[in-house]
């Protein structure tokens, strides 16, 4: 990775052995190394059996979860909130945990409906709830810094599973309290 990025600022036209650039290879291929964790980790291991016995059946929600990404087209970050939700079914998960899921897959190369959608189905996958529902809300440094330069644009995805999906009033229930004090 260093010697890559070596390469990289000579091509765009800079010293690799001026002061302010020596130890930048190295800095970078540390970055990239942090920024694309979620490559070398899975949710079974973050969960580490985080799962209890619970008879609680209504909506456990965990809002504006910050993220950084790496956008899969230009390499530019994409950062913003996730929000999750999810209907249990005789079991919970530590709340931290959902945090942690947003992070292993935001800390991949990725496009935001991608990270929505795997964030929605690895919940569903290790809980088995009745319902999964995430809200994703970004702000992609590839428009707002180069092509179509739009600094103020939000992107908005949502994954809706089981009964968010099935139940009219329970999607509109979820949506209703994830924008409630936004």
């Amino acid at each position: 990775m260093e010697e890559l990025i070596r390469k990289m600022l000579v091509e765009i036209g800079e010293d690799p052995t001026r002061e302010g650039l020596q130890r930048t290879p190295e800095r970078v291929a540390q970055a990239w190394e942090f920024l694309t964790a979620g490559y070398r980790t899975t949710v079974e291991e973050e969960m580490n059996g985080a799962i209890f016995e619970s008879d609680t059946r209504e909506m456990v929600i965990v809002k504006n979860i910050d993220f950084y990404s790496m956008c899969e087209h230009h390499m530019l970050p994409f950062f913003g909130k996730a929000s999750v939700a999810y209907l249990p079914d005789g079991k919970i998960i530590g709340l931290s945990k959902m945090a942690r899921i947003v992070d292993i897959f935001a800390r991949r190369l990725q496009v935001q409906e991608r990270l929505t959608s795997q964030i929605a189905n690895a919940l569903q996958d290790y809980l088995q709830p009745k319902g999964v529902a995430v809200v994703v809300r970004a702000q992609h440094l590839c428009m707002m810094m180069r092509g179509v330069q739009k600094q103020n644009s939000v992107a908005v995805t949502s994954e809706m599973l089981g009964g968010f999906r099935n139940r009219a009033a329970t999607r509109a229930e979820v949506l209703s309290l994830l924008h409630n004090g936004d």
